[in-house]
């Protein structure tokens, strides 16, 4: 998967922790997940954390960039949902696994999710779904 910088997408600070890195953009968060990595409430709490000191009472989105196999709990959505600035959430991926998987995650979101195969799209219904929010 060819995963480039997209025009006006600067990163403005990445975060490595222990199952990924988490990149912080000026309107949304990139998470990409080492292989084989377990995302659990606690460790989505790491990310809900991120996005409190750099979005706090601003409006933002997530694009989950997945070139890895990872573990979800899909019940993670469920405390992902009652954030008040989260306003989108995106998922790049190629993988046919991910693409099922995202019908699932979707019910359990509940706000505005996209699955797409290319991350400048993603990037782009990003920022037009967070402005507009």
């Amino acid at each position: 998967m060819k995963i480039g910088p997209v025009k006006n997408s600067r990163v403005i600070r990445e975060y490595t922790i222990d199952i990924g890195t988490i990149q912080v953009h000026k309107n949304f968060l990139v998470c990409r997940f080492v292989e084989g990595s377990t995302l659990t409430l606690e460790r989505a709490y790491q990310i809900i954390g991120i996005s409190e000191i750099h979005f706090r009472e601003r409006n933002f989105g997530i694009i989950s960039v997945r070139k890895h196999a990872f573990a979800l709990d899909p019940t993670i959505y469920n405390y992902l949902r009652e954030l008040p600035y989260l306003k989108a959430f995106a998922i790049v991926s190629l993988r046919e696994m991910d693409m099922h998987n995202f019908n699932i995650e979707r019910l359990f979101y509940k706000k505005p999710m996209e699955f797409f195969i290319n991350y400048n799209k993603a990037i782009s219904w990003i920022n037009s779904t967070v402005t507009a929010a």
